[in-house]
């Protein structure tokens, strides 16, 4: 099975906007979403600072800021 998995903060609004559209997208694609706060972590928020929400496909980096549906659907797809 796929891992999503996303890198945000605490009260976040673009990583629940983006948490909310990866949801919305398991309605068409096998995948599980890991969620993890960078909150606290030195080394996470080191290398994800400001630039969360970070979404990364099975490891690799996809996305920062937001989940665009249709560049997300074509990834799955080639999967």
């Amino acid at each position: 099975m796929n891992e999503v998995q996303i890198y945000s903060r605490s009260n976040c609004h673009l990583c629940d906007v983006a948490l909310e559209t990866l949801i919305t997208l398991q309605q068409e694609f096998d995948f599980t979403i890991d969620k993890q706060l960078i909150d606290g972590d030195p080394q996470l928020e080191d290398k994800y600072g400001e630039s969360v929400p970070v979404i990364l496909i099975n490891g690799a980096p996809h996305d920062f800021f937001r989940v665009d549906p249709e560049r997300f659907r074509n990834a799955m797809a080639k999967l």
